[in-house]
């Protein structure tokens, strides 16, 4: 296996050090604080390493900056319903390409590359292009395996189950399996079977 690049490096360390500003925190499996984008970066690389390593390095960048500065825009500054929802989620996708734009041209990265990240980032072509599914698929088994039991504690039943069935779909074949072997406790697994029933 080669060794990552410079400018490979430096993109990932101006990611994390930009999701390292996050003021939400979040505790990973052995009780350690992170600022709580940075830990979801570093998980979803880990995630991508399990799922497909020696992935397209574009691929490699749009999972550790996922969610880059996801706090600059607050789920609470629009209107709290479905169309508000969908509203905020078209704005993150756009700002997250911007801002990773920016960080992988001063990285050097040539425009072809940018241009695809941040294709990667805003789901362009989900269902017809194969990078895209992958990236789809590390962020399904990482809310599975690391925020699902979370959410599904602050919500109805019927909403954690409706959740689970649209997050399966997006999901392929190789994704269903191996989010059918994530180590999920008893209570996330039993929401997991009742949603495939």
């Amino acid at each position: 296996m080669s060794l990552p690049s410079a400018r490979f490096a430096a993109a990932l360390e101006k990611f994390d050090a930009l999701n390292a500003e996050d003021p939400n925190q979040d505790t990973d499996a052995e009780g350690r604080v992170w600022p709580k984008e940075l830990l979801y970066g570093q998980r979803m690389s880990a995630g991508l390493a399990q799922v497909a390593h020696g992935a397209p390095e574009p691929v490699q960048l749009a999972a550790r900056c996922q969610h880059i500065r996801r706090w600059a825009i607050p789920r609470q500054d629009f209107p709290l319903d479905r169309a508000g929802y969908h509203r905020w989620r078209n704005t993150l996708k756009q700002y997250h390409a911007e801002v990773a734009g920016q960080v992988l041209a001063e990285a050097g990265y040539e425009e072809a590359t940018i241009t695809r990240v941040q294709a990667l980032l805003q789901k362009k072509e989900l269902a017809h292009d194969a990078d895209v599914q992958l990236l789809e698929d590390v962020i399904c088994l990482v809310f599975l395996e690391h925020y699902f039991l979370a959410f599904a504690r602050q919500h109805p039943e019927e909403k954690v189950i409706d959740i689970v069935q649209k997050t399966w779909r997006k999901m392929t074949p190789q994704g269903h399996a191996l989010a059918l072997k994530l180590p999920l406790p008893a209570e996330a697994q039993a929401l997991v079977a009742k949603a495939l029933a």
